[in-house]
C-alpha cells in the first residue's frame, strides 16, 4: 500500500507524521486483535460491544465526571479540576450514527478536556435506526445553543468519526446563521470524520486492505439506517458538500490506513479553497480511532498534544472570523447545492 506522500501531493495545509518503530509493533498486535471482526459491527445489536471497547480507553487523571442535560439533551461533563470558567468543549461521539454513548466516551473526552484545560460536554444524541436523520443533527444544535444559554461564551466543537460528521456539519450551520450566539464558537477539531455518506472517496478502494475495521457494505448499511431514504448529498448529512466559507478555524486528524482517509483530505482541501484556516494531520501507520490508544501509542499522545495546543490558542484570543458569516445572504451557505455535491462526487470517483 502507498503512503500518503506517494498518493498525494502534500500541500501546505497537510502535515504527515511518520510512524515510530514502537507504534508499528503495537499496531501489528492491535490489527491482529480487531481484524477477525472486520465489517461485522452492525446495527443496534452492536451497541454493548462498541461501548465496551470505548470503556477500555485509559482514564485520564484529574477529571471529574458529572451527568447533566444541556439544551434538553442528556450527556456527561468531563471537567478538569482547574477548568477555565466560561469556556467549554462540546465533543460529539462516534459510532456510525447507530451506536456509542456519552458515558462510554467519557474517558476519551476526558483526555481532550485535560489537553484543552476546559470542561467538555458529551451529548447523548439520538441514534439510528430508532431516530434517523435529522434527529442527531437537531440534538447537536440544541446542545450548542444550550451551552450558550448556560453562559459559556467561548465554545469549541470536537467530534470523532460519525461525531466528526456532526461536528463539521454544526460548524457549517453556525457559519450560515445570523445569530449572536454563533459568535461564541472559536474552532473545531474532527478526528477521522465521515464527511461523505455517498462514499465516493478513492480510499474506499486504496485503503480497503489496510483498514482492519470497516468494509463498504457495512458502511452502506449503517448509513442507510441513519439516512432512512434521505439524500446522502444533503450537506447537513454529508458536510463535504456544504458551502464552507466563513467556517471558524478547523483541524482534522486521520490515520493513513483508513478507508475514510479521503473524507478528511477532500474536506480540508475544499475548506482551504474557501478561505478557511484549516489543516490536515495524517498519521502514517494509524487506523481509525487511534486516539483512543492514548498512553499506548506515541501517535495518539502526539495528536492529543496538537489538539490541546490548537484549542488553547483558539480559547486564548478573540474569534476574528467575520464577514460572510454575519451577512444575511449566508443563510444559504449550507443548503443543498446539487451542482457542488455532484461535482465533488464526480471528482472523487475519478481520482
Amino acid at each position: 500500500m502507498k503512503t500518503f506522500r506517494e498518493d498525494h501531493n502534500v500541500a501546505s495545509w497537510a502535515a504527515v507524521h511518520t510512524v515510530s518503530t514502537e507504534d508499528q509493533i503495537a499496531m501489528t498486535a492491535m490489527r491482529a486483535a480487531v481484524e477477525p471482526s472486520k465489517g461485522k459491527l452492525q446495527g443496534a445489536g452492536a451497541r454493548g460491544f462498541f461501548d465496551a471497547i470505548m470503556e477500555g480507553v485509559a482514564a485520564p487523571s484529574g477529571i471529574i465526571y458529572e451527568a447533566d442535560k444541556i439544551g434538553g439533551v442528556p450527556g456527561w461533563w468531563c471537567r478538569p479540576k482547574d477548568a477555565r470558567p466560561s469556556q467549554a468543549v462540546m465533543h460529539i461521539h462516534g459510532g456510525w450514527f447507530n451506536f456509542g454513548s456519552a458515558q462510554s466516551f467519557r474517558h476519551l473526552v476526558g483526555h481532550i478536556a485535560a489537553s484543552a484545560g476546559v470542561a467538555s460536554f458529551v451529548p447523548d444524541y439520538a441514534l439510528a435506526p430508532e431516530h434517523p436523520f435529522p434527529g442527531a443533527v437537531a440534538d447537536i444544535r440544541a446542545t450548542y445553543f444550550g451551552l450558550v444559554d448556560r453562559d459559556f461564551s467561548r465554545i469549541a466543537i470536537t467530534g470523532d468519526s460519525a461525531g466528526g460528521n456532526l461536528a463539521l456539519g454544526l460548524l457549517a450551520y453556525l457559519a450560515s446563521e445570523v445569530d449572536p450566539k454563533c459568535d461564541c464558537l472559536v474552532g473545531g477539531v474532527a478526528l477521522s470524520p465521515v464527511t461523505d455518506l455517498a462514499f465516493s472517496g478513492d480510499s474506499w478502494s486504496t485503503r480497503a486492505e489496510a483498514d482492519p475495521l470497516f468494509i463498504k457494505p457495512q458502511a452502506d448499511g449503517l448509513a442507510s439506517a441513519y439516512l432512512a431514504g434521505h439524500d446522502a448529498l444533503d450537506p447537513f448529512a454529508s458536510p463535504l458538500y456544504a458551502r464552507l466559507e466563513g467556517l471558524v478555524p478547523v483541524r482534522v486528524h486521520v490515520g493513513n490506513d483508513e478507508v475514510l482517509l479521503d473524507d478528511s483530505v477532500r474536506f480540508v482541501e475544499r475548506a482551504v479553497a474557501a478561505g478557511v484556516d484549516a489543516r490536515l494531520d495524517v498519521w502514517e501507520g494509524m487506523i481509525h480511532g487511534f486516539l483512543g490508544n492514548v498512553g499506548r501509542l506515541a501517535a495518539a499522545t502526539a495528536a492529543l498534544r496538537l489538539i490541546g495546543e490548537f484549542m488553547n490558542a483558539r480559547f486564548g484570543k478573540k474569534n476574528l472570523i467575520k464577514g460572510i458569516r454575519l451577512l444575511p445572504a449566508c443563510k444559504l451557505a449550507t443548503r443543498w447545492n446539487s451542482d457542488i455535491a455532484h461535482d465533488v462526487v464526480k471528482r472523487g470517483r475519478a481520482a
